[in-house]
């Protein structure tokens, strides 16, 4: 049972207090107004007999026990938020058919909860999954064979197609582990070790490509791996290093003994992973598509890797709109 004075609306207000860090924030963010904040948290730290925020400092930061359980709070309204999505994704029954195309990232937890989640309510819809690099998937879009596609964003505007971001991830340098320590840190890693490159085809590797080349940056034109899976497996045998994003890393987690990954030792970029659909198809439906999909993302992609990467707290997010 909930203590008595612990509402859903307390814990979303301290929630937003907890990421704006003033009552101001958390009363544009909630759309209540700013004693009606301060009141909500009065009521929740009462109930809780104890102080989740010290108050006396600005921007307002979480004491010890705030931050314990913010983490749990977030838990909670995470779980409440999918289970609100579910609902709305089993509101598709009634389209005729669904092809959707996803970037391989995803393979190992949100795609799969995401096909269950839409073979459950789509009993009497032609249902097509494929799975495909970026550059591919929003041209399928484009040309109309996919209804619905997740794909990395390059930015450009697409005739006919609508973006809904979803999730802001920074590019991280991935090496052998001790190879930082043994070669004198990360900088000195990319000097002493071959540049293994992603695929200059796919949308990763040009976005990589373009970084380096604004920085300045030149290495040996040796390796250029395709999969990369063969190019984390080769970071972990030590031919070399690589630049990647957290969910790349995520993926191969069964190399994660023999990897280590460091934080840009040069000025940081990142890529966003947005879902894409055509302009004209589905009504609501992108739309609610990529509310259920930032709240997986948040529970089966960020929260694994803030657990091993916790230095990207608040750079590696889920992008609202």
């Amino acid at each position: 049972m909930m203590l008595k004075g612990v509402s859903l609306r307390g814990l979303e207000v301290f929630e937003a207090l907890a990421a704006t860090g003033s009552v101001a924030g958390a009363s544009q963010a909630t759309g209540l107004s700013l004693p009606a904040v301060s009141q909500q948290m009065r009521n929740l730290e009462t109930a809780l007999g104890v102080e989740l925020v010290d108050h006396a400092r600005r921007p307002m930061v979480l004491t010890p026990a705030g931050r314990s359980f913010l983490t749990r709070t977030r838990a909670v309204l995470g779980q409440l938020r999918l289970a609100q999505d579910e609902l709305s994704v089993m509101e598709l029954g009634h389209l005729p058919e669904l092809s959707l195309g996803m970037i391989d990232d995803f393979d190992n937890d949100l795609t799969p909860r995401l096909v269950t989640m839409l073979a459950d309510s789509m009993a009497g819809c032609r249902f097509r999954l494929i799975t495909a690099p970026s550059h591919e998937i929003k041209a399928e879009v484009v040309a109309q064979r996919l209804h619905v596609g997740v794909a990395g964003s390059s930015g450009e505007v697409m005739d006919g197609v609508v973006e809904h971001p979803l999730v802001l991830e920074p590019y991280i340098l991935v090496c052998g582990r001790g190879k930082a320590a043994e070669l004198g840190g990360a900088e000195a890693v990319m000097h002493a070790l071959p540049f293994l490159r992603y695929d200059r085809a796919q949308l990763i590797g040009r976005q990589v490509e373009a970084q380096l080349k604004r920085l300045g940056l030149d290495f040996p034109d040796r390796f250029e791996i395709g999969s990369h899976l063969s190019l984390m497996t080769l970071v972990a045998r030590g031919a070399g290093w690589t630049l990647t994003t957290p969910m790349g890393y995520m993926r191969a987690v069964r190399q994660h003994g023999a990897l280590e990954a460091h934080p840009l030792p040069f000025a940081p970029f990142a890529r966003t992973v947005s879902l894409f659909a055509g302009a004209d198809w589905g009504g609501t439906v992108p739309r609610d598509m990529a509310r259920t999909l930032r709240h997986l993302i948040g529970e089966t992609v960020i929260a694994p890797a803030l657990e091993v990467l916790p230095w990207l707290d608040g750079e590696l997010r889920i992008l609202d709109t």
